[in-house]
């Protein structure tokens, strides 16, 4: 019964954030199976993501990050920085690079942000198992409402930058580097600030999320608006 009910923490967010992505692609609806492929793709990119952590500790670079946060914040914000960010970053773009870009329905701005965004959902399912044994049933609830959020947004930064390159013939490779380190960047800083477990961490995490989800929010109706137009 109590595994049952941790469950649900993780499948009801992934389904809501589904629905409501498959909504705002409303212009030029994405076939469903692609997309269900996406959320597979996360599903994967969380297993090379485990890989890319694993290779870490083969050279004695894989730490803990709480233990971090106790001794030391600048070894804390080193790895949050040069790992955590990188390492979670890459994993999700790179199914995306091989698979996604060869979908012949790839054919508007906003599929960028729609396909990074359910890579992240697949991800964050996985991450959010993977912690189950650790977690009572509010604390699963409060990371399955959260885990998908971030994962959807910090995916989107390099989903809108290769989108645009893609479709306008730009160098795709330059425009991965270019949303790959903003990302990265910025996931870094998220755990970062999430781990040092100071009075003002989650404020301050909030406030890092709710600025990216505006800018998410208004890149995503400037896109819908250009697409009515045309």
């Amino acid at each position: 019964m109590q595994q049952g009910l941790l469950i649900l923490p993780i499948v009801i967010p992934i389904l809501f954030w589904s629905v409501y992505h498959y909504h705002k692609d409303r212009h030029l609806p994405e076939p469903i199976g692609h997309l269900l492929l996406a959320l597979g793709l996360g599903l994967l990119a969380a297993g090379l993501s485990r890989g890319l952590y694993m290779a870490l500790d083969v050279v004695g670079l894989r730490f803990d990050a709480g233990i971090l946060a106790e001794s030391g914040l600048l070894s804390l914000f080193a790895y949050t920085m040069l790992a955590i960010g990188p390492i979670e970053e890459l994993a999700k773009l790179v199914p995306f690079l091989l698979v996604v870009l060869r979908f012949d329905e790839f054919d508007e701005p906003l599929d960028g942000i729609i396909y990074a965004s359910f890579i992240g959902l697949g991800y964050a399912a996985v991450e959010n198992w993977q912690y189950l044994a650790y977690l009572t049933v509010l604390e699963a609830s409060l990371r399955g409402i959260a885990s998908p959020i971030v994962h959807i947004l910090f995916a989107s930064i390099w989903g809108y930058w290769i989108g645009q390159a893609y479709l306008n013939g730009r160098s795709i490779a330059v425009a991965a580097v270019i949303g790959l380190s903003i990302a990265a960047t910025l996931h870094g800083l998220y755990d970062f600030i999430v781990l040092m477990n100071s009075l003002y961490a989650l404020p301050l995490a909030a406030l890092l999320i709710l600025a990216i989800w505006i800018w998410r929010l208004k890149l995503m109706r400037d896109m819908h608006e250009k697409a009515s137009q045309s």
